[in-house]
């Protein structure tokens, strides 16, 4: 077995070499033949979340090193534990990695994601920047039949992140309108969902890039704003009628939240999923006089992923750019994130 791991905190990732672990009880273990890259993987990699006002939040301790990072997982079945069932060796299969204890009640509800003593993979465990990778039970994978390889992979965190935000603005009719903030790989694929799940809203792009935008107006954007104009939000709120109905933040900073809540319309909600890091502070009665909701969003269910695949299955998503780079480029490719160098999603390719 052969990973690209964390060795030290935001220094570059080693490959490790070393002997594949057979699967225990009810694990089932995979040949990894893509894996996302994520810019949650970056904070991973540096050890901590930006807090604002110079603080951080240091998660370093939370991983033994070395550490494989990469939780858009696809691969396939080749071997199963002595109490696994309900697969065969060679389904190809993409995996819902975020796997909490299983007994407590936030995971018996079926939110697996927000359990309190998680087990994600790639984020807690040992995840896909690797040729092999272990899954703890069969009901994790799921099947992907006539999605493009790779993409697949994809939609367990970044499409999944999307339509776990997408779910929470629910209703959206004709006359309103959702502003997509950020328009990164996870911001564009809630773009594409949002033009599935709302086909009677105005799904607008926000971003501080050109060349995004143009990218967003191509793939549906039905209006795009450049957010470091100093009149984008003015305009947004004149053109929208008073504000939007939703804006998700895919970004997650002081400057895009702070835009985010700015063009929400009275009565609006503001989702806010990025991870990009700062500060944000608000005088407590706009809440009440704007009857404004700001909530956050982390991921989605099993249920959701299922769910997601299967618009996905039906035709009614347009695929985002997917860029195919080898396993031992996983670092380069991380600071290519870092520096905002990615349009889309980079997958990598761990075995042959």
């Amino acid at each position: 077995m052969k990973r690209q791991a964390i060795t030290a905190y935001g220094k570059p990732l080693e490959e490790i070499t070393g002997e594949v672990a057979p699967p225990q009880g009810t694990e089932v273990l995979l040949k990894v033949i893509h894996c996302g890259v994520c810019h949650s993987d970056v904070h991973l990699h540096d050890g901590y979340f930006d807090l604002g006002d110079d603080k951080k939040l240091d998660i370093s301790g939370a991983h033994k090193l070395p550490f494989t990072l990469g939780h858009e997982i696809e691969g396939v079945v080749v071997a199963l534990g002595p109490e696994a069932s309900g697969a065969n060796i060679g389904d190809r299969r993409v995996i819902f990695p975020w796997i909490g204890c299983g007994d407590c009640p936030v995971c018996t509800r079926g939110d697996e994601q927000l359990c309190n003593t998680p087990r994600a993979l790639g984020v807690n465990i040992d995840g896909g920047y690797a040729d092999h990778v272990i899954v703890p039970h069969v009901r994790y994978l799921l099947d992907f039949d006539g999605i493009p390889e790779g993409l697949a992979a994809t939609y367990m965190c970044s499409g999944l992140t999307a339509y776990g935000a997408l779910k929470k603005v629910l209703p959206l009719e004709a006359g309103q309108t959702l502003a997509i903030v950020g328009l990164g790989g996870v911001g564009f694929m809630g773009l594409q969902f949002a033009k599935a799940m709302f086909p009677e809203a105005t799904v607008i792009g926000v971003d501080i890039n050109d060349e995004t935008l143009n990218a967003a107006s191509d793939a549906g954007a039905e209006r795009v704003y450049n957010s470091s104009d100093p009149d984008a939000a003015k305009r947004v709120i004149k053109e929208s009628s008073g504000g939007v109905a939703a804006a998700i933040d895919f970004v997650g900073a002081e400057s895009s939240l702070n835009f985010a809540q700015r063009i929400a319309a009275k009565g609006g909600k503001v989702v806010v999923v990025g991870l990009f890091g700062g500060k944000f502070s608000m005088s407590i009665p706009m809440f009440p006089l704007r009857e404004l909701a700001i909530l956050g969003s982390y991921v989605g269910s099993l249920t959701d992923a299922i769910e997601l695949l299967d618009l996905v299955k039906a035709g009614g998503v347009v695929p985002i750019p997917i860029e195919k780079r080898p396993l031992e480029q996983a670092g380069q490719t991380l600071d290519d994130l870092r520096h905002g160098k990615i349009v889309g999603r980079v997958v990598l390719e761990c075995s042959n």
